[in-house]
């Protein structure tokens, strides 16, 4: 079940927003042409949940969070 997918990413990566951003980005990433949206979502919620730490989640998304200093620029 998905939520139990999200709970699990979510011991992971405890920022809810980092997780929809790195869950959207990797989606994108993997998502495969003339498959289900929901099918890619579960894919990587269930690498998420099974990665080591957050570094390997975020290298799965490739994404960073920005610092503070751009942010504020």
């Amino acid at each position: 079940m998905r939520s139990e997918q999200v709970f699990a990413a979510m011991a992971k990566v405890p920022n809810r927003f980092l997780l929809i951003r790195l869950a959207a980005a990797a989606t994108r990433k993997f998502h495969r042409p003339n498959t289900r949206i929901e099918e890619t979502m579960d894919e990587i919620l269930a690498r998420f949940g099974h990665a080591a730490s957050l570094e390997e989640i975020m290298e799965i998304g490739r994404v960073h969070p920005l610092h503070k200093s751009k942010i504020a620029a």
